[in-house]
């Protein structure tokens, strides 16, 4: 007999902000060795995509747009970063993990200075995100 299917997800999405400290504080937090990776990508997510929102949740970076919710995620762990794009299986090409949301897992500043990085976050504000 099949397993029953999971009900839908009830996590509510976090409170957008237009201020960028508390996601200034959370990149503080990370694991110093990552640091430099999670500073790139908030600059470059931030350089890429004007009119951004902000929040934690879950120990989690949200960066999101109005009218679009959250766009993308970053959740730093140990030793790498993994950054989560909520339309992610609508990109072309899709980031190489997950199904619907799809992500990258980034371990190096030189593997964050990729340009299929870059080009996924420029793709990331031309879809509808969580809301």
């Amino acid at each position: 007999m099949p397993m029953a299917r999971k009900a839908t997800s009830t996590r509510k999405p976090p409170e957008p902000s237009s201020d960028h400290a508390e996601v200034g504080a959370w990149l503080k937090q990370t694991m110093p060795d990552l640091q430099p990776v999670v500073a790139h990508l908030d600059g470059l997510i931030r350089k890429t995509i004007p009119g951004l929102q902000y929040a934690v949740k879950w120990k989690k970076a949200h960066y999101g747009l109005p009218g679009r919710g959250w766009i993308i995620e970053m959740v730093a762990y140990d030793v790498s970063v993994n950054l989560v794009f909520f339309a992610g299986a609508k990109f072309d090409p899709p980031p190489p993990l997950g199904e619907g949301s799809r992500y990258v897992k980034i371990r190096s500043l030189d593997e964050a200075r990729a340009p299929e990085v870059a080009a996924w976050i420029e793709q990331a504000a031309k879809h509808p995100g969580w809301s």
